[in-house]
């Protein structure tokens, strides 16, 4: 049963790397120094929106507007730390 706990917990690293990557290239972008025309920058921002749009569509919608000040990403990171550190709490279920 522990091999289900480090499961679930490389799946949470990982999607935190994937919301990270995806801030840092959206400042990346905004700020002019990657460049939407070319080929794998595109391809890499639309794969990302595409992973991450159904996370952040509905916490959108719950947020109010914010001017342009997009806090999904920073609610998406709070809920992978609280899922982490329930899990880490809760760990005896698991042995």
């Amino acid at each position: 049963m522990t091999s289900i706990f480090q499961i679930l917990m490389l799946l949470i690293d990982v999607a935190f790397f994937i919301v990270i990557a995806h801030i840092i290239m959206s400042w990346l972008i905004n700020f002019g120094v990657l460049n939407l025309n070319q080929p794998i920058v595109a391809q890499l921002w639309d794969g990302l929106n595409r992973m991450l749009e159904p996370v952040y569509g509905p916490i959108r919608r719950r947020l109010p507007m914010m001017g342009g000040l997009d806090l999904a990403p920073l609610i998406v990171i709070l809920a992978l730390y609280v899922t982490e550190i329930l899990l880490r709490n809760n760990v005896a279920m698991f042995l």
